[in-house]
C-alpha cells in the first residue's frame, strides 16, 4: 500500500535518515528538511577549514533517498592519512559546495547526481551554532558538547547564534503544501528543535493545513532528555514554538526486551516512559504500541509498523 500524500519530515541526525530509508516504500512524494548545527567529527572539521555548512546529516538523507550506485560510496569512511574519518560524501557535498553559489544549490545538485526519491533540503543557508541553557544556569555553546555533556541537570531552553537564521524557500513552500509533517524521530534538542528555531519555519508549520506528527524516541538520551517522559518532549517542543504544534505524538508503551535495555542502559539511557493521563485534555493524541523492530543488535523503531500507523492517522 503506497500513499500520495505529500510527507515532510522535519529533523537530522540517524533518526530522521533511518526513518526515510523505511518511508520511501510508502509514500513517492517526500521532503527532509534537515537542521545544518552539528559541529562534530568529520562535518565540524569541514566547517573550520572550508567555512562551509555541516554536511554529514545531508549525507545520511541523501543516502536514504538514493537510487543512483553511486549511493554504495557516499558512507565509505577513509581510514588512513589526512582524509582519515572523512565520509566520501562529505568530501562530494564540499566539492559542490566550493563550485557552486552556495550550500543550498551544492546539496540540490546531489539531490539530482544520487536520484532521489524525494527531496533533502537544509533549513537555513546561514552558519548557525547551537547554545544551550541549563535549568542550573549553566551555559553549553556547541552541538556536540551539548550532546557529550555528563549529568542529568536538564536543558531549560536551546538557542541558534545567530539568531533567527532565514530559512530555504523551498523548506517553507514545502511544509506549507504538505499533508503531513513528521517531527523525528531523533534528538531532541539538537536535531529536531533547532529546525523550528529557523526564522519561517514555525510560522509555516502552523500556517500549513497538514497533519503534524511527532515521532518519539524509544530511550531517552544522554546530555539530552535524561528523565523525559513522552509529554515532556512535547512540552520542550511547545515551549519553543506554540501549544498544541502536534495533533498526534506516536510513542511505544510496550517494554522493551531486557538484553537491548542493558546495552542501551550502559550508556545511560533509560525507556521513555508514556503516561497518558498528561495527554488529557491536551489536542494531541497518544498513539502507541507495536512500534519496536525485532532486531536483536540495535534498537530502532518497526519502519512498516510507523509508516502504517502515518497513513492510517492521515487517512
Amino acid at each position: 500500500m503506497n500513499s500520495d500524500k505529500r510527507l515532510v519530515a522535519i529533523g537530522g541526525g540517524t533518526g530522521l535518515s533511518t526513518v526515510l530509508g523505511g518511508l520511501r516504500r510508502y509514500f513517492h512524494d517526500m521532503t527532509a528538511i534537515v537542521t545544518v548545527a552539528d559541529d562534530g567529527g568529520s562535518s565540524g572539521k569541514l566547517r573550520t577549514q572550508l567555512g562551509m555548512l555541516p554536511p554529514g546529516d545531508i549525507r545520511n538523507c541523501l543516502c536514504a533517498l538514493a537510487n543512483s550506485e553511486l549511493k554504495e560510496v557516499m558512507n565509505y569512511r577513509f581510514t588512513e592519512g589526512e582524509l582519515k574519518g572523512h565520509p566520501f560524501g562529505n568530501l562530494c557535498i564540499a566539492a559542490f559546495n566550493g563550485v557552486c553559489s552556495n550550500f543550498v544549490e551544492a546539496v540540490d545538485k546531489m539531490n539530482r547526481i544520487l536520484e532521489t526519491d524525494g527531496l533533502v533540503v537544509p533549513v537555513t543557508n546561514e552558519n548557525i551554532n547551537l547554545c544551550a541553557y541549563l535549568e542550573n544556569g549553566d551555559i553549553i555553546w556547541g552541538e556536540s558538547s551539548i550532546g557529550k555533556r555528563i549529568g542529568r541537570e536538564k536543558i531549560d531552553r536551546i538557542e541558534l547564534r545567530p539568531k533567527c537564521p532565514a530559512a530555504v524557500e523551498t523548506a517553507v513552500e514545502k511544509i506549507l503544501d504538505a499533508d503531513i509533517i513528521l517531527f523525528g524521530p531523533g534528538s531532541l534538542y539538537t536535531s529536531i528543535i533547532p529546525n523550528l528555531l529557523v526564522d519561517g519555519i514555525t510560522d509555516a508549520v502552523r500556517k500549513s493545513s497538514a497533519v503534524k506528527i511527532y515521532v518519539c524516541n524509544l530511550m531517552t538520551q544522554p546530555g539530552e532528555t535524561i528523565g523525559y517522559s513522552a509529554y515532556e518532549h512535547i512540552r520542550a517542543i511547545e515551549k519553543h514554538t506554540y501549544p498544541d504544534i502536534m495533533d498526534y505524538i506516536i510513542a511505544n508503551d510496550e517494554q522493551i526486551s531486557p538484553g537491548l535495555m542493558e546495552r542501551y542502559a550502559l550508556e545511560g539511557a533509560e525507556q521513555v516512559a508514556v503516561t497518558k493521563e498528561n495527554f488529557k485534555g491536551k489536542k494531541t493524541v497518544l498513539k502507541s504500541g507495536g512500534l519496536v523492530s525485532d532486531n536483536e543488535e540495535f534498537l530502532r523503531h518497526d519502519v512498516d509498523a510507523l509508516a502504517k500507523m502515518i497513513m492510517e492517522l492521515c487517512g
